[in-house]
């Protein structure tokens, strides 16, 4: 599973024009790729890496300020582009295997006591975000 995170001082999703997910407030935006071989116990743990990553301002965790996080599917985050000049999606799960693992990393943040918003597995959306710092941070399960 990768997880790109980004300090965010706002960011939105939406699908057809309305917006189903946004930050409240300052906090984290998690893109959120699976790979065929991911499984609950990694998106447990990356939730976890999520929330307790010191990335804030003061170097404080989301957990430390109840930083809100805005999760979204991206399985583009698993594209190869070693050969040509389109990218390959094979290393990306489908859909059936991906989509119960994005829950469960949205689950486990929530869990934790996360305050959590999404967009929509395998939607065509549309993020607006305003990155602060920037910080953009690469989390990988194999790592």
């Amino acid at each position: 599973m990768r997880v790109v995170l980004q300090r965010a001082l706002s960011a939105s999703v939406s699908v057809d024009g309305e917006v189903v997910g946004s930050l409240p407030r300052p906090g984290l935006v998690a893109l959120v790729g699976v790979a065929h071989d991911d499984t609950a116990a990694d998106a447990t743990a990356m939730a976890a890496r999520t929330l307790r990553l010191r990335i804030l301002d003061d170097e404080r965790s989301a957990s430390d300020v109840d930083a809100p996080i805005l999760v979204i599917s991206q399985f583009t985050l698993y594209a190869n582009t070693r050969k040509g000049r389109r990218p390959s999606w094979n290393a990306a799960a489908p859909g059936p295997v991906g989509e119960p693992l994005v829950d469960a990393y949205v689950r486990a943040l929530r869990d934790a006591g996360a305050r959590v918003k999404t967009g929509r597995f395998g939607a065509r959306m549309r993020v607006a975000l305003v990155n602060d710092g920037p910080m953009t941070i690469l989390l990988d399960s194999a790592d």
